[in-house]
């Protein structure tokens, strides 16, 4: 098991930047998990933001923040980012990272350990 702590998030304004953390810890072998981002906007179910793999040498991205959003990992650091550039009102939301063995996947319930979610805000 992988137990996630998140950092970051806000209150930003539209046109905006913020980068998320995730920093990953329990497990010997941590740094062979995939690794993912999603978002929960009110009324709506949770939604695949991006994922990258173990060596971080793959990347899956949603096509709603394709080229607005990158995602990264630091297996020195045992943490996964998400930066977040040009910010639209629709961004806003819970934000999860999540972690699985194997192969990077874009299904929500194809993770088996969550961080506690961060909320960022984005005003018009």
């Amino acid at each position: 098991q992988v137990q996630l702590v998140q950092s970051g998030g806000g209150l930003v304004q539209a046109g905006g930047s913020l980068r998320l953390s995730c920093a990953a810890s329990g497990s010997a072998s941590r740094s062979t998990y995939a690794m993912g981002w999603f978002r929960q906007a009110p009324g709506k179910e949770r939604e695949f933001v991006a994922a990258i793999n173990w060596s971080g040498g793959t990347t899956y991205y949603a096509n709603s923040v394709k080229g607005r959003f990158t995602i990264s990992r630091d297996n020195a650091k045992n943490t996964v980012y998400l930066q977040m550039n040009v910010l639209k009102p629709e961004d806003t939301g819970v934000y999860y990272c999540a972690a699985r063995r194997g192969v990077t996947s874009r299904l929500l319930n194809e993770y088996d350990d969550w961080g506690q979610g961060t909320q960022v805000t984005v005003s018009s």
